[in-house]
């Protein structure tokens, strides 16, 4: 882990609300695998702020992340530009480590697509994704994931593309056709829980990565606690340094 300043490599917007920054940071790209997460200070910010690593670059020694604006913190981000420097701290948590001797499954919603796509990119192209978006104008990186991945499908809640509904209408068909299949997913909590019950019932690992409101992101504070239901029974465990990524039927979703 260091914390440091590292310069804006480039900057691509990617929607109304969604930016992309690749970082060159040799130390973060080094330590880095995919699932783990870096914490950003943005201006004056009290709180650094938490954004998955999408990709990772270790050869050019940069990372790619990419965020949503939702507030103050990421509003600032947004507003910076290829040459600036970000004090960032990182790499931070535990991330994916795909079974690549297994079909696998990787599913996105919404802002949690990024995280998934460098976890597909290390898997390679016997990987599946499938990507969920409240409509057309919130889709993101369905490119690149078509450049790393065997098969792509698309959801979206109002049906402006791909199909219709939600992910787990199309996991459910693959499961099926699937059912040697590992899923790995991040994305809203009603999303995860629904991927989780669906996995669990058709008896098929599943690895989630939590998304939780974080505070020092290093364990520190309680702000990120969840409760999971272990083999020597029940804990509260930090989602930034014991997460994010947690083996789904270990998750309370209801805690």
């Amino acid at each position: 882990m260091v914390q440091a300043y590292f310069k804006i490599h480039s900057v691509e917007k990617l929607n109304d609300t969604t930016y992309s920054f690749v970082i060159a940071c040799p130390a973060l790209a080094k330590e880095s695998w995919c699932g783990r997460f870096v914490n950003i200070q943005c201006g004056e910010k009290t709180l650094r702020r938490p954004i998955s690593i999408s990709e990772i670059d270790s050869e050019n020694g940069t990372i790619t992340i990419v965020f949503e604006v939702r507030g103050e913190g990421t509003a600032w981000l947004a507003k910076q530009k290829a040459g600036d420097e970000l004090n960032i701290l990182g790499p931070l948590g535990n991330g994916f480590f795909p079974e690549k001797d297994k079909p696998a499954i990787f599913i996105g919603g919404g802002i949690g697509c990024p995280p998934m796509l460098g976890a597909a990119q290390d898997y390679g192209k016997n990987a599946e994704a499938i990507l969920g978006f409240r409509s057309k104008e919130q889709l993101i990186l369905l490119d690149k994931f078509e450049q790393c991945c065997q098969s792509v499908s698309v959801t979206t809640n109002d049906g402006s593309f791909g199909t219709k509904g939600f992910v787990t209408d199309i996991l459910k068909e693959k499961l099926q056709e699937k059912p040697d299949c590992i899923v790995y997913a991040c994305g809203p909590m009603p999303m995860l829980k629904g991927v989780a019950a669906m996995c669990a019932e058709h008896d098929v690992q599943c690895y989630v990565s939590l998304e939780q409101r974080m505070g020092c992101g290093i364990g520190a504070c309680l702000v990120c606690a969840c409760k999971t239901h272990e083999k020597d029974g029940e804990h509260m465990r930090h989602v930034c340094k014991n997460g994010p990524v947690f083996d789904a039927r270990e998750v309370d979703f209801n805690g």
